[in-house]
Order: structure tokens, then sequence, then C-alpha cells
């Protein structure tokens, strides 16, 4: 039976094509499910979703939270996630033990002119010193996590002996409140959960521990499994030209994009507001990367040092 297509529709449709280029019409979007932690670094994933960005390129993206980079590790391995967010360290970790894991695209960088994470202790905590930590307790996320590493390298640069010091796991988000109540001795954390832990001036500051690994460098990456990648040219490279895109956006817009973040890490918006934020990277760069795993050969995260570009998809360094 022959159907006669309105004016307004032939339009309606000539436009879609213009706006989504790479969509051909009728074309069904291919399902992502990413996972992360729920900070900053997430954003322009969380923009991208928002936006439409990713549906411009072809791809239904669905970003679900996670309590630690390991658990999105074995998500992404389990294929309950197809990509993943992690910290740099734990998968520089998973390469030196030869899980398939890869890079595809920069997440969260740090810049020590604008910081986004600190080695907290009690306000009114003796701790004054990197010294005075030795034989303590400290919190991170996951042992071989960044916040660990960081606090490693930021102890015996400073006249502290790391060797000494025990590394305990909890949750980010509840470290705070485990050094406000005296539970640890110090703990490390970022933003958002940093700014949040600050406001009650039970904790404070006593280092910036990530400038112990270098004033710049990539500490959270998106990633997928070298299998996922091989299967999914198509898929990968359109997430990363979208992931491109957002991350420039949420870098030159801040305002805009607070409630987004707001919502996935469950604080109010106000908070956010007063946070430093994390610089949405948007290069691949190999020397971002490099610092790290320098400084996770050191503290035996890895038994060997390797060159930053053999834990990137090639062809996207």
């Amino acid at each position: 039976m022959h159907q006669t297509v309105s004016r307004r529709t032939a339009l309606a449709a000539v436009s879609s094509a213009a706006l989504f280029p790479n969509i051909a019409l009728g074309q069904t979007l291919t399902s992502v499910i990413v996972g992360g932690l729920p900070e900053d670094s997430a954003t322009s994933v969380l923009y991208g979703i928002q936006s439409g960005l990713f549906k411009k390129y072809g791809l239904n993206v669905e970003m679900q939270a996670q309590r630690s980079g390991p658990a999105v590790m074995s998500g992404v391995a389990g294929n309950a996630y197809q990509i993943g967010k992690a910290g740099t360290p734990p998968l520089i970790a998973a390469y030196g033990h030869g899980l398939p894991f890869t890079m595809i695209a920069p997440a969260g960088n740090y810049v020590s002119s604008a910081p986004i994470a600190a080695l907290l202790v009690k306000t009114d905590s003796p701790i004054k010193k990197a010294a005075d930590l030795n034989g303590k307790t400290i919190a991170v996320g996951a042992l071989t996590d960044v916040f660990s590493l960081s606090t490693r390298a930021w102890l015996d640069k400073n006249g502290g002996d790391s060797s000494t010091v025990k590394f305990t796991e909890i949750t980010i988000s509840a470290i705070p409140a485990a050094v406000a109540e005296g539970r640890i001795e110090a703990g490390s954390c970022n933003e958002p959960v940093l700014s949040a832990g600050l406001a009650d001036g039970k904790v404070r500051i006593l280092a910036r521990n990530f400038d112990a690994i270098a004033p710049r460098f990539m500490y959270t990456a998106w990633f997928t499994t070298k299998q996922y990648a091989a299967a999914n040219p198509a898929v990968v490279k359109n997430f990363t030209i979208a992931l491109k895109e957002a991350a420039r956006y949420c870098n030159a817009h801040h305002a805009e994009t607070i409630d987004l973040i707001a919502k996935f890490t469950s604080l109010e918006p106000s908070q956010v507001q007063k946070m430093t934020r994390v610089e949405q990277g948007t290069t691949l760069d190999p020397r971002l990367i490099q610092p790290v795993i320098d400084a996770a050969v050191k503290y035996k995260f890895t038994a060997d040092a390797f060159n930053a570009r053999d834990l990137i998809l090639p062809g996207l360094a």
C-alpha cells in the first residue's frame, strides 16, 4: 500500500539528518553501559548523555556508579560494562599482571595549580609532617589506587617512611568521617568528597599528596578490554570522538555542568559549586601516564617498567 509522506515529516527527517550526520535515518543505536566512580572526571560522559552527543554518533550510553576502580574493572572484565572509568594506577597494575585492558580515552587530569585531592587528618590532630605518620594507619580507596600511590610517594619525598605505614581500604566517600571520628589517623580523597568533608571543619588538609607523582598527570582513564575493542572498533571510535567533544564543553562550562555532577554524586549543587573542578582530558597523551607508571614500579604495584603507549589502544595515542 502506497503511503504519502507529508512535507512536514520530510522536512523533519532532513533536519534530523543534518543535525546528526553520523546516524542514518532509522538506524538503531548501539547500547553501551559504562561504569565509573561518582566523581568529577565522569562529567564528560554525563554531559555526552544529556546533550545527545553519544546519540549523534550512534550510541545509547548509560552510566552506572560504582564504589571503586577495581569494582569497575571487574565489571568490564565480566562484560557487565562495555567501557569503564578507573584510576590509572590500578590499570597499570592490571597490565603488569597480564589482564587484557586497554585505555581508549583520558578521563581526569590532575593539575597542581588546581588541586582536586588531599591527604586529610583530624583538625586537632598532632600530626604536622610526613614523619608523624610513620607507623600510623592511612585510609585509601584501594591498595593499588592513586590515593595509595601518591601518599606513599609524598611520605618518602617529605621525610616519612611509607614502608612503616599501614594502608586500609575504605570507600572514598566515607574517609573524611573516618578521619574526623578518629578511627584512622589520616585518609586521602578527592573532589567532590574532599570539599564536602572539609565543610564542617572537623578535618584539615595535611598535604596535596597527588603533587608527589607529578605537577600534571592523568589520574583516571576510560578503558575497555582488548577483545571488546577488536570486536567493536566503530563503537570505540565513536565513543572517543563524542567524549572529546563533551570534555571540551565541560572544561569551558563549569557552571552549566554543576547539576550533572551533583545528581551523580548525590551532593547538593551548592557543594559542587564550591569545589575545585577537574580538568577533563581531551588527549590520550602517554606523557601524562608515564609518571604514574614510574611511581607504580617504584612501589611495586607492577614488577617491570614499560612504555605508557603499551596501555593505549593502537591508533588512539
